[in-house]
């Protein structure tokens, strides 16, 4: 009688749990399905549309000047941390952060000062910078032509764990190049993954943003190649990555154009001074030197007095010592391009935890 008793009171909790388990396990498999059926699956290549019109053509013999800017979708700034760096926030505490630093970098962004632009990180409609399209927002504000090419489109990023209101959610987001310039022939070039289903549908999937500029008076074109590369990617994929890039640039300055390839690369430029900038933490992120044999004539340019970029642990106390700090932004161009100048804008991740590098080249004549 008993023994009874005891498990007669015991089954009621018992179907608890288990419907617990059930619903859990439903809801998980419900999840799992969507984001499955609504992820991004890209193509290799793919045409990427160009909007706006450029008002000329650049010509052999010009000197062009140039920006690349990881803007941080206009809520990483020098206030912030995020968390998958070892800080505490998704987002920002409110839009007016976020709009905020989209206008500090639209005064920087001038089309008076810069013929071309390359932007990484820049949103199109996300729950992380509260739905603003940044893409229209720079490309109203540059004028001239704009490429927009998707490496993170997620209809729901379950993370971090928790309720769904403090997870990343929804995601649409990536590389823009905006050009006084006429410009052509813009494709999405995807880049191989390291992840795996069901982490692979909620992932970035990283690419090269190409287009191409006719040259005034000549048959060659001037081939802009806007990249975001792998932080955290195995050396095989990096690698691959890699591959793709130089296997490109190299094409296209073997039909005789000219190449420049700028944004950020994830990883140290050779060359750089790693007492400038030292490892103040070996559990932080470390970008490791840029292991790419270069096509023959082919140089990076960057500028290791200041910074690219920070760490983001932590909201920037404004001191490079107590900061983890790197160079990882900046420049490829080939043998037929001549870097006259390369630097780094001490902008103090004021609006994005990355500083602005610019770049002015002369197009040498054959």
């Amino acid at each position: 009688f008993y023994l009874m008793k005891s498990t007669s009171r015991k089954t009621p909790l018992f179907r608890k749990f288990a419907v617990v388990l059930c619903l859990l396990a439903i809801a998980l498999t419900g999840l799992l399905a969507y984001v499955t059926v609504t992820a991004y699956y890209p193509s290799d290549i793919e045409p990427v549309e160009i909007s706006g019109s450029g008002t000329s053509s650049p010509s052999i013999g010009d000197t062009l000047h140039l920006a690349t800017w990881n803007v941080g979708y206009g809520a990483l700034s020098s206030d912030q941390d995020f968390i998958m760096d070892g800080g505490t926030k998704v987002e920002p505490e409110s839009e007016d952060i976020v709009l905020r630093n989209l206008e500090g970098i639209k005064t920087f962004l001038s089309p008076e000062d810069f013929d071309i632009v390359f932007l990484q990180e820049v949103d199109h409609h996300s729950e992380r910078s509260y739905y603003n399209d940044e893409t229209k927002f720079f490309s109203d504000h540059f004028g001239g032509t704009s490429s927009f090419a998707y490496n993170f489109n997620v209809n729901f990023v379950p993370f971090p764990v928790g309720l769904p209101s403090n997870m990343i959610g929804h995601v649409e987001s990536g590389v823009q190049t905006l050009t006084a310039f006429h410009a052509e022939n813009a494709k999405r070039v995807a880049f191989p993954s390291s992840y795996k289903w069901p982490v692979s549908t909620c992932q970035l999937k990283r690419c090269l943003l190409t287009q191409e500029i006719p040259l005034e008076g000549s048959d060659k074109k001037l081939v802009l190649v806007n990249l975001h590369l792998e932080a955290y990617a195995p050396d095989e994929i990096k690698a691959a990555q890699t591959k793709i890039l130089l296997d490109l640039v190299s094409e296209e300055y073997q039909k005789g154009n000219y190449v420049i390839a700028g944004g950020d690369f994830n990883q140290t430029f050779p060359g750089v001074d790693p007492e400038k900038y030292p490892e103040l933490n070996a559990e932080y992120f470390q970008a490791p030197v840029i292991d790419m044999e270069l096509p023959e004539g082919f140089t990076f340019a960057f500028d290791d007095n200041a910074p690219t970029a920070r760490l983001l642990n932590e909201p920037y106390n404004g001191s490079w010592e107590k900061t983890q700090l790197y160079v990882i932004d900046g420049f490829l161009v080939s043998p037929n391009v001549q870097v006259e100048r390369a630097e780094t804008i001490r902008a103090e991740f004021q609006y994005s935890d990355h500083n602005p590098v610019i770049m002015s080249v002369t197009l040498l004549a054959e």
